[in-house]
């Protein structure tokens, strides 16, 4: 049996790690994961074949056919083991940020900010679970002018001790929650799990002697910082920046009196932008290089991505909805001046026995938007229905499209956003 300090020193001689088969790059180390539908093991002799320099197993039979298959009792649990080693290692500041909403796009700003003076190395993507976390430990590699100095870790959780199992791996020196909201709430048993599982965060960087970050603006984190003894706490949005405006972009104020315009829309992204510049704050990056950097971050994930299509704009959210992050991006496109507006909604999943409520109170918000049209995609928007009438709407994508392309948008104001099961940007080519 391979310990995690001798699979270590083999992790060594390899160039990354791989649990894809179908991303395997010359000399990597392959881990061979299980799941309800899949066994990696069955994919470890391909692996090798691929160029992969060895591969993790915890099928005997699969190790003994190889001499480079390296065998542990469980293939998950060494893959956290190997980065939780890897983590030890490691002596430069790692940010980790959680939160209902607004995670991946406040871990981009903040690695936008800090790379102004750092190498910095983020989480890619959303690689923010219980495998993406330790794929993302064991990535910061580097010698010399090659070294990382500094990591942010972004970490996703659907239900409780996620997070403090993150936490175990990644030990992170300072950290925040974006807010808490409606997410997640099948696997958190509701609105009070999700704050005691966000929590976790806080309860790990208290006992561990972390710094934390905390929107003095959010009522819900400041009470939840107040439960805990803290050796460091830098509070934001105490006194600057100011926002000056939210549609179509946000455009804000710093302490010095300088206007920024950024890319992002509404105000949810500004409370994103004052995280990311007060830790850049902290970590001695310049007002001047900070502003730069949140000006110029442009999404290309669709996550708050402006897109213009012929006489439309499109205001493309359709990463992730929850009934908060989808009730924030609804009221701002309330607030947007526009000729013409019209919103494509799709359902939001894991809200468990609350989603024919949530889904019906939506209905009723977008209802007093007064859109001239409402399209709603999903089988579980048929509860938003009574309260609107006049909607359009479509229980699967392809019956969705086939509208859309009878019926052309022209000179109007679009926000689609629907959980990322929904995968509602393939709705963008057909507008």
């Amino acid at each position: 049996m391979t310990s995690t300090a001798q699979l270590y020193h083999k992790f060594l001689e390899c160039t990354s790690v791989s649990t894809d088969t179908r991303k395997i790059l010359p000399a990597c180390l392959f881990v061979a994961l299980k799941g309800p539908a899949f066994d990696g093991n069955q994919f470890a002799a391909d692996a090798l074949a691929k160029g992969a320099r060895y591969a993790v197993v915890d099928d005997p039979a699969v190790a003994a056919s190889d001499q480079r298959c390296l065998l542990v009792d469980d293939g998950l649990t060494a893959l956290q083991d190997l980065a939780r080693y890897h983590r030890r290692t490691l002596t430069i500041p790692v940010v980790a940020m959680t939160g209902s909403n607004g995670k991946t796009t406040t871990k981009e700003l903040i690695a936008a900010v800090l790379s102004k003076r750092y190498k910095t190395y983020a989480t890619l993507g959303n690689f923010n679970n219980h495998i993406g976390v330790p794929l993302t430990l064991l990535s910061i590699r580097g010698d010399g002018d090659d070294r990382y100095e500094m990591a942010v870790i972004e970490m996703g959780a659907n239900h409780q001790q996620e997070i403090a199992l993150l936490c175990s791996i990644a030990e992170p020196t300072h950290g925040m929650i974006t807010n808490i909201g409606k997410a997640h709430l099948e696997g958190f048993g509701g609105v009070e799990g999700v704050r005691k599982g966000k929590g976790e965060l806080f309860d790990w960087l208290a006992k561990s002697g972390g710094t934390v970050f905390v929107n003095a603006q959010d009522a819900t984190i400041m009470a939840m910082k107040e439960e805990r003894s803290f050796k460091e706490v830098v509070t934001y949005l105490t006194d600057g920046p100011t926002l000056l405006d939210e549609t179509p972009v946000v455009v804000y104020r710093d302490a010095a009196g300088h206007e920024v315009k950024t890319h992002l829309p509404g105000r949810y992204n500004f409370d994103n932008m004052a995280a990311a510049l007060a830790i850049g704050a902290y970590f001695g990056v310049t007002s001047e290089e900070a502003n730069r950097a949140v000006a110029d971050y442009n999404p290309t994930n669709n996550r708050s991505q402006v897109v213009h299509k012929g006489s439309n704009t499109i205001l493309l959210d359709a990463y992730n909805a929850n009934p908060s992050s989808m009730a924030a991006a609804i009221r701002q496109f309330m607030n947007l001046p526009a000729e013409r507006k019209a919103v494509i909604l799709g359902d939001m999943y894991e809200l468990g026995p609350e989603s024919e409520a949530e889904h019906a109170a939506l209905g009723e918000l977008v209802a007093t938007g007064k859109f001239d049209l409402v399209i709603l995609a999903g089988k579980d928007m048929k509860y938003a229905l009574p309260a609107l009438p006049k909607a359009y709407f479509f229980p699967d994508k392809f019956s969705l499209h086939n509208w859309i392309m009878d019926y052309p948008f022209e000179n109007t104001h679009i926000l689609i956003k629907g959980s990322r099961g929904m995968g509602l940007e393939t709705v963008v080519p057909f507008i």
